[in-house]
């Protein structure tokens, strides 16, 4: 069945990471992704360890569904079939610095004329406008500067970033968003549109209620590693073997808590019976809360919270959740046949469309591994000659 994007053509410049999440979601939801490679290929190629046959693991992670065609865009040749591409595609994708598509004659301004309906999507890390428009923007300096390493970490330890490149990863997902409206606005307008992602918006808005904290008394939220700063109790403790997670925030649910601890009294006492006192007086309950949890093992004190319907879970290892079989059956683990390493298990969509389901149709590309069909196929060429220019621009 085809995806809700079928008949829809991505062009996509970026490299890295946060432009190809966005054109991989894309391409998830049916649209056909070209990526534009230079003749070294996506930086992203060369990220590791680990390897496998040549190629990184890091690649893997955002190009699936793509097609890779090698152009150099330092060439009149790359920079004129590049802009053939453009003005046959519906969605132009980059995260170059400001300035470099222009000078390839590949800016917005540049194809608007001759493409009016092209959705183009300019993701940088600090925005196409504003006093550090000019600045590149890396995931981690964002994690930085975006305050979100200010709120994670103990207190008494130096800031810490988050251990996946999350800023890229929700740059990505804001984009793809935009795009996708971007769209539906051309359905009834035949105009395309300018979207603009700066790492940093996205980033900002990650902070949620941190933000919003702040906002609204003016006092700078502090590191509570684990802990949350107004629900309670709501972070993991131990057990007699491993730790859990506990997510208490109505007081029905930890009067629930309270009898399965076999405390039942915590929930009348007056620093404890609503989140707010909860909250005032944390460190008196998770004293209590601990020295109960450490008497049973960690799925025993699970299988009676669960059971009573409170939320609960097991702190997991990346091993661990990936084989999980609620997982599984989500189809957030897939198997592509890549054309080097073979049989490849890669993350699945979290995208579950009723009518018209995600499919995972092709695994991330080699690089340049569809040159001579791009270009036979959307530019029309012959294919003598595309295959003659495949040859030319691989790489050694």
């Amino acid at each position: 069945m085809p995806g809700p994007l079928d008949g829809i053509r991505v062009l996509d410049f970026s490299r890295v990471l946060a432009g190809p999440w966005c054109a991989m979601m894309l391409g998830d939801l049916g649209a056909q992704v070209i990526k534009v490679e230079s003749p070294e290929g996506d930086d992203i190629r060369h990220f590791g360890p680990p390897f496998q046959a040549g190629e990184s693991a890091y690649f893997q992670v955002a190009n699936r569904n793509k097609k890779s065609i090698v152009l150099d865009l330092k060439t009149e040749d790359g920079q004129r079939i590049a802009r053939d591409l453009a003005l046959k595609s519906d969605v132009l994708v980059e995260n170059l610095r400001r300035g470099a598509m222009e000078k390839y004659g590949l800016g917005y301004d540049d194809l608007r004329p001759d493409n009016p309906g092209l959705v183009y999507c300019a993701v940088s890390g600090y925005g196409r406008t504003g006093p550090m428009a000019d600045r590149a923007g890396y995931d981690f300096l964002i994690q930085a500067e975006s305050g979100l390493m200010s709120i994670i970490g103990d207190e008494d330890q130096e800031p810490m970033k988050v251990g996946a490149a999350v800023t890229d990863l929700v740059a990505g997902q804001d984009g793809a968003a935009a795009v996708l409206a971007a769209l539906y606005h051309r359905k009834d307008t035949g105009q395309g549109q300018f979207v603009d992602v700066a790492l940093l918006d996205s980033a900002l808005t990650l902070l949620g209620n941190q933000a919003s904290d702040y906002l609204m008394t003016g006092k700078r939220p502090k590191r509570r590693g684990n802990d949350h700063p107004s629900v309670v109790p709501y972070r993991p403790f131990e057990t007699a073997d491993h730790p859990l997670a506990l997510a208490i925030g109505a007081d029905r649910q930890f009067r629930k808590l309270a009898v399965i601890l076999g405390r039942p009294e915590l929930a009348d006492d007056p620093r404890f019976a609503t989140n707010g006192a909860r909250a005032d007086n944390r460190g008196a309950l998770y004293d209590v809360m601990e020295a109960v949890l450490a008497t049973r093992k960690r799925d025993d004190w699970l299988a009676e919270l669960l059971a009573a319907g409170l939320p609960a879970g097991a702190i997991r290892t990346v091993d661990e959740v990936l084989e999980a079989p609620e997982v599984k059956a989500r189809d957030m683990v897939v198997e592509v046949d890549h054309p080097t390493i073979g049989p490849e298990r890669i993350v699945g969509s979290p995208l579950k469309l009723s009518e018209t389901p995600v499919t995972v149709r092709s695994a991330p590309p080699t690089l340049g591994q569809h040159t001579a069909e791009v270009l036979r196929d959307v530019l029309g060429w012959d294919e003598d000659r595309a295959e003659a220019f495949a040859e030319d621009t691989a790489r050694p």
